[in-house]
């Protein structure tokens, strides 16, 4: 029980995990399949709802990469074996690491907005998603995307791949609603002559300071909230793109031209978590996210003992609860091998 905890997975949760149980004393592995720690924060530009820098959050992740957790990146991992409680993780190019414990913190991936093919989006140029307009704004390429805009009406869709019976995600993504708020008040804020439209099923603002800030985005930056459900967009000659939405409280059809169209991609399993998974024989929902040991009182164990996990792997989940939830998973990692240990001392004072 004195080998490594391996975790798989450099994202937040892993990261923060990592932190935890080597501030314990305990030596960490932490594989990560990209050649950079940080996972979707990476492309985040600033964070709701206070609207923090990204950089500062990882930057403080970073802080907690000690001595004595060994990073190993571009980690393509090929098998997972369980051998009597130490596992064996096997890389592409031939390494092995044993570990006495093993971690999952593989993330999620973002809805293929594509597959909704009324939105228009990889057909028209002007559909563009929430991930691809953080991006933007990351990188100060806001011009590039705006560029040519005449009239500068922008349009926003809540909800695309995420309660949504069609393409079988039933779930809610937890964050999208708050970062289409937190996006408006972005755009409107380069471009305080344009008009945004948010177009949603209902908003659920979650958590503290959510609800202020949607507040804010209609009292102070007089963004529009319509509750209905977009049907299609279509394309005009100048790239326009006309939307037709039901407001379903008059219950009245809407029409309108917009330059943009936003789209607001909720979480969906990560393949790489159904992958791993499989070796370990873990088993899923039927979201396709994990399943844990108990929701209340071992939620970041699983059904098999030595593995464990954290973050989106669950389910959707913002940054602040993913970090809670990391720290809670190093808890539980460190109190089973610390429970582990003291099997094995009685077991040989027994003898």
């Amino acid at each position: 029980m004195n080998k490594p905890v391996v975790i798989i997975g450099g994202g937040i949760a892993g990261m923060e995990a990592a932190a935890c149980i080597s501030a314990k004393g305990r030596e960490v592995i932490l594989l990560e399949k990209t050649g950079q720690l940080g996972g979707h924060l990476l492309q985040w530009d600033r964070l709701f709802p206070t609207r923090r820098k990204s950089s500062e959050v990882l930057r403080h992740l970073e802080k907690g990469m000690n001595d004595g957790i060994s990073v190993h990146l571009e980690a393509e991992i090929s098998g997972i074996e369980n051998n009597n409680g130490v596992f064996i993780v096997k890389l592409s190019d031939g390494r092995e690491f044993e570990g006495s414990a093993l971690l999952l913190s593989t993330g999620y991936s973002v809805f293929d907005a594509r597959k909704k093919e009324e939105y228009g989006y990889g057909i028209y140029d002007n559909v563009i998603t929430s991930a691809e307009l953080e991006e933007f704004f990351r990188n100060n390429r806001q011009e590039n995307l705006l560029k040519g805009i005449k009239s500068k009406r922008i349009g926003i869709v809540h909800c695309v791949g995420s309660r949504d019976e069609k393409v079988g995600n039933l779930y809610c993504s937890k964050v999208c609603c708050i970062t289409g708020v937190k996006q408006a008040i972005e755009i409107k804020e380069l471009l305080p002559e344009s008009e945004i439209y948010c177009f949603y099923m209902d908003l659920r603002m979650f958590d503290r300071h959510f609800e202020e800030m949607y507040y804010e985005a209609q009292q102070k930056w007089g963004i529009h909230f319509i509750r209905g459900r977009m049907s299609e967009a279509a394309e005009n000659a100048d790239h326009t793109l006309v939307v037709k939405v039901e407001d379903t409280l008059t219950g009245l059809p809407l029409k309108m031209t917009v330059d943009i169209l936003i789209l607001l991609v909720g979480f969906i399993p990560s393949p790489e978590t159904a992958r791993l998974a499989g070796m370990l024989g873990i088993d899923s929902g039927e979201d396709g996210f994990l399943i844990v040991e108990d929701e209340h009182f071992a939620s970041n164990s699983t059904s098999i003992p030595g593995v464990f996990i954290s973050g989106a792997v669950k389910g959707p989940v913002c940054i602040e609860h993913t970090i809670t939830d990391a720290r809670a998973a190093a808890l539980q990692v460190l109190s089973y091998l610390d429970s582990e240990i003291a099997k094995w001392r009685n077991s040989e004072t027994v003898k």
